[in-house]
């Protein structure tokens, strides 16, 4: 496990996973295009090569950041504000830095991951619950994908989902709207099979025997 340390933030634990670790097909389909352009020479994509299809679809879960590599630790200005993002945190927060929009109470617990995912140049996911404003649990899953310009890490585009098994939920102010904080259940950097194969393909040479 990679362990993350920030002034004043307890260190967090990261699992090594795999893509399968994902659980919505969409999120999938967006990780599978930058696993495509990743396997190429195994470093980072350039943001304007990356064109999963549909993404006009996703657009209201995603959300689009610049990394200023120059500060320590690394800053992240939110440029483009997903529809479920705003709602989820009650306010839009396009032009502001991530760590300044999220607060003193979130900051701490998901500014760690966007740093993970810097530091290690690789895909992150996380799932956390929490309790909407009438007590159903939902699931944020959230899973980040970095980019670069020059060998620099410059942008980051997050895919955020929310689902619970209680059927419906109210998503406005959810992650600000109660007194309980979001529990982290999960915790991964995708450091492992970073390829994508199709499905169902067979590899040339392989022979495969009925009866």
């Amino acid at each position: 496990m990679a362990r993350f340390t920030l002034a004043g933030i307890a260190a967090l634990e990261f699992e090594s996973a795999q893509p399968s670790v994902v659980k919505s097909i969409k999120q999938r389909d967006l990780l599978n295009t930058w696993l495509r352009l990743y396997a190429r020479n195994q470093s980072l994509p350039r943001i304007d090569e990356y064109q999963p299809e549909r993404i006009e679809d996703e657009l209201p879960d995603l959300v689009f950041y610049t990394v200023d590599m120059c500060q320590q630790p690394p800053r992240l200005t939110i440029q483009s504000d997903g529809t479920r993002m705003s709602n989820a945190y009650g306010n839009t927060g396009k032009g502001r830095y991530l760590d300044e929009y999220l607060g003193a109470r979130l900051a701490p617990i998901v500014m760690p991951v966007y740093h993970e995912c810097i530091g290690r140049r690789l895909p992150a996911y996380t799932i956390s619950n929490i309790d909407d404003i009438y007590g159903r649990i939902v699931a944020y899953e959230r899973l980040l994908l970095p980019f670069s310009e020059d060998g620099t890490l410059t942008h980051i585009i997050a895919s955020l989902k929310t689902i619970s098994e209680d059927g419906g939920f109210e998503i406005r102010n959810l992650m600000r709207g109660g007194d309980k904080l979001p529990v982290p259940k999960l915790r991964t950097v995708i450091d492992r099979e970073l390829f994508h194969r199709a499905p169902g393909r067979i590899p040339s040479g392989d022979v495969i025997e009925f009866g």
